[in-house]
């Protein structure tokens, strides 16, 4: 059993201590840090966990052996370079920074003092997903030849102005840093690392804050294309379809953090000019973020690494940063 920390008890911090307190044999949130503790301290009484003043109090306690960050995305790389120098494993809300050396940076320092780094692109843990993987491995899709996705909902309107996720520094390229860089990472799984993107983001309906409606379009080094829409000033939707050379699959609904439901249409070569219909396949019930943390406890326990430097993690971040390049320079940027 993981003795673990939650930094930050925000609503998702407090979403992901529900996810495996008293359900999980793998890990368990003893402890807790919180900018705002008084408004912590009944949720943090009633899972069973200590509440220290400070992250580094957290740090120095010898009864934590990994670090959970539920924390504002500048904080993150500093946060996970003084986990690892005090010997303890970090799991990462994403991004693990704001730009590509911060998130590289991150990733090294776990590497160099031989610690376990996970971040929450709990996304790959759908069992859908999974099966488009395999669909991709056994041929059913045949080549990968285009990847479209969306992940759009009414964030703008939920926070003040003045709060956090209003800042640019903060929340680059509007939806990207909190929804879209879950659809990248689902198609860096299926499609391997991005060489170019082209991108356009603006604010088009408040007078304040981040970009409400950001497009993106990918070139894979495979040689797939790829689209990507992040609207964050609308009705809840997300959606992901795959085409390739044999048939299409596709993912998607108002909900994202329930078991998702899979529609795959195959071609007939034998009957092109007959329009299929697509076979819809169900999965048994999973909580995604539950996956992900106990996948992370079974990496520490076997001192396994996860994300590693010039990972996808890394390269999810680095995406990132060309696309503000691209909205910047307006044309197409080149990824390393």
């Amino acid at each position: 059993m993981i003795r673990a920390a939650m930094i930050g008890l925000g609503t998702w911090g407090q979403n992901l201590v529900r996810s495996v307190q008293g359900r999980s044999p793998a890990i368990r949130f003893t402890t807790a840090a919180t900018r705002t503790p008084d408004k912590a301290r009944d949720f943090a009484a009633a899972q069973g966990m200590r509440l220290l003043p400070r992250f580094e109090d957290v740090l120095a306690d010898p009864e934590v052996d990994a670090v959970v960050l539920a924390t504002p995305h500048s904080l993150h790389t500093e946060q996970i370079v003084a986990a690892a120098a005090a010997g303890k494993h970090v799991f990462s809300e994403k991004p693990l920074g704001v730009d590509a050396a911060s998130a590289e940076r991150a990733a090294r320092a776990c590497a160099e003092a031989g610690v376990t780094l996970g971040v929450g692109y709990n996304w790959r843990y759908q069992p859908a997903l999974q099966r488009i993987r395999q669909l991709i491995d056994d041929g059913t899709l045949g080549r990968v030849l285009h990847i479209e996705g969306n992940f759009c909902g009414p964030s703008a309107y939920r926070f003040p102005k003045g709060h956090w996720r209003h800042d640019r520094e903060e929340v680059p390229a509007g939806g990207m840093t909190g929804r879209g860089v879950h659809v990248v990472d689902a198609m860096l799984f299926l499609a391997g690392h991005v060489e170019q993107v082209t991108a356009q983001s603006v604010r088009l309906v408040q007078d304040f804050g981040v970009d409400d409606t950001t497009s993106m379009l990918f070139r894979f080094a495979g040689g797939a294309t790829g689209t990507l829409a992040t609207v964050i000033a609308t009705a809840e939707t997300w959606r992901m379809q795959v085409f390739g050379s044999e048939a299409w699959v596709e993912v998607g609904d108002v909900e994202h953090l329930t078991t998702w439901e899979l529609r795959l249409c195959r071609l007939d070569r034998n009957a092109i000019t007959v329009k299929q219909r697509p076979e819809v396949i169900r999965f048994p019930e999973t909580s995604t973020e539950r996956a992900e943390l106990e996948h992370f406890a079974e990496a520490v326990a076997a001192r396994r690494p996860l994300v590693l430097p010039g990972g996808d993690a890394v390269h999810n971040v680095a995406l990132l940063e060309a696309i503000l390049e691209s909205v910047r320079s307006q044309g197409p940027v080149r990824l390393g």
